[in-house]
């Protein structure tokens, strides 16, 4: 029986598909609109991708602090609606003939920037609308719809492209913002904000400092800048203070920092050296995404069959082992089918793997602080796919591309050695005790105030 969890749920997983679908769409579009009608160099175009998300992650560290203490609803709001314009200014600019490279630039950071937050407040959002009995399924049905987005969004993408140029696909983009953002405005019920720390448990008032005392100011002032640095890293800290997480974290940087490292090599393997045809570029990457569906699809009965532990451990070691597979890439026929079902069997491993590690991820993160984690996540994600995929091209460079991918496929066997133990997975305690925020850590008899 399909499990129900209500119209919030169907309204934020209806608006997380329709922007999903406009970015696998817009796939491709904007380093198209720099090469065709900028005529931009290689070096520009890569700087598109990699500056965007570097600098995101950057801005993206106050954002968390800063998404936690608000309602999460008229945050995913507002920023759907800055992506919305951000993206609709680049066809608008186009219009005029005004478009630039800077503009570019910029509207991908602002776009990169606002998808940290809205990944963040979401995730809280979601935790809020539905029971944690039902986490499970929900983040399997976000898999579900990404993976088919995946496959089906750069297909659709191509042919709006090839008939209408890229700047239509970059507007439907822009719009599938704008009805997200409808969507989520379709939601009733409560919000959820940080709550702020009770009197009882606030820190004893500090006896007050003559205002003729040297260097008051200039003591204040660093105190004020040092609590805000620490509200910014919050995340980080309750991330590696948590055994469970740490593990799953430094697992989730180095398997998916290395898997997205090898993809622009293996295009390049695929188009340059073994002169695939497009559509059987296409072919191999479209296909195998609908493995991540079947996976999604399968995740919530492999757990009640299993057990989330074994699952867990059995798909995070297989979404190591098969990336090894694709050292035996080769022209023709037989290469491709290779590439196909090393993917689809990755794919699959992922999409059962996802849904459990981001449903641990929400029921060991404190109400208050599941923003904050979640944004923190994503920046460390994008900061360690952009740093692997710069040293895997150095390597390939001074290589082969085949070579560095299989280096990356070897590295990739050590890493489930950073997978959560049984002991380190208890049941945490599930939201935030009316005490005020004490959350019981995993760790023997810590725990964490917040």
């Amino acid at each position: 029986m399909r499990t129900r969890l209500g119209a919030g749920f169907g309204w934020l997983w209806a608006a997380y598909a329709v922007s999903t679908y406009g970015t696998w769409i817009a796939f491709g579009a904007f380093p198209l609109l720099a090469v065709r009608v900028l005529h931009s160099p290689a070096f520009a175009v890569s700087l598109l991708g990699a500056a965007s998300l570097v600098v995101a992650a950057g801005v993206g560290i106050p954002l968390g602090p800063w998404v936690e203490r608000r309602n999460k609803r008229p945050v995913l709001i507002a920023l759907d609606l800055v992506r919305f314009l951000a993206m609709a200014s680049v066809p608008a600019a186009y219009l005029f003939d005004l478009l630039s490279y800077g503009q570019l630039l910029a509207v991908s950071v602002i776009s990169a920037t606002a998808g940290i937050a809205f990944t963040a407040a979401s995730g809280a959002y979601l935790k809020h609308l539905i029971g944690p009995e039902h986490l499970l399924v929900a983040n399997g049905r976000f898999e579900g719809t990404s993976w088919l987005a995946t496959a089906a969004g750069p297909p659709l993408g191509g042919a709006l492209i090839g008939l209408l140029g890229p700047v239509i696909t970059v507007a439907a983009d822009a719009v599938s913002y704008l009805l997200s953002a409808l969507g989520i405005l379709r939601i009733r019920g409560g919000d959820v904000a940080a709550q702020h720390t009770p009197a009882s448990r606030a820190p004893a008032p500090r006896t007050p400092v003559p205002s003729t005392a040297p260097g008051r100011t200039a003591a204040a002032h660093e105190a004020a800048t040092s609590a805000r640095a620490l509200g910014m890293l919050s995340g980080w800290r309750f991330i590696f203070r948590d055994r469970a997480l740490r593990r799953l974290f430094l697992n989730a940087m180095t398997v998916n920092g290395l898997i997205m490292a090898t993809s622009p090599l293996l295009t390049v393997l695929l188009l340059d050296e073994y002169h695939l045809p497009a559509w059987q570029y296409g072919l191999a990457f479209g296909l195998p995404a609908l493995g991540g569906l079947a996976g999604a699809r399968c995740c919530a009965r492999l757990v009640t069959r299993y057990g989330q532990y074994r699952v867990l451990m059995v798909s995070g070691w297989l979404r190591s082992v098969f990336p090894l597979g694709l050292a035996l890439t080769r022209p023709g026929v037989a290469g491709l089918l290779i590439v196909i079902i090393i993917e689809a069997l990755l794919i699959i491993c992922m999409g059962v793997f996802n849904p459990i590690s981001a449903t641990e991820r929400l029921r060991r993160a404190p109400a208050d602080h599941t923003a904050q984690i979640l944004s923190a996540w994503s920046i460390s994600s994008k900061v360690a796919q952009a740093s692997l995929m710069a040293i895997w091209g150095g390597l390939a460079t001074f290589t082969t591309p085949l070579t560095a991918i299989t280096a990356a496929g070897v590295l990739l066997l050590g890493t489930p050695l950073c997978l959560p133990r049984r002991t380190h997975l208890p049941d945490p305690v599930v939201g935030a005790p009316a005490d005020g925020g004490r959350v019981t850590s995993p760790d023997a008899g810590k725990a964490v105030s917040v």
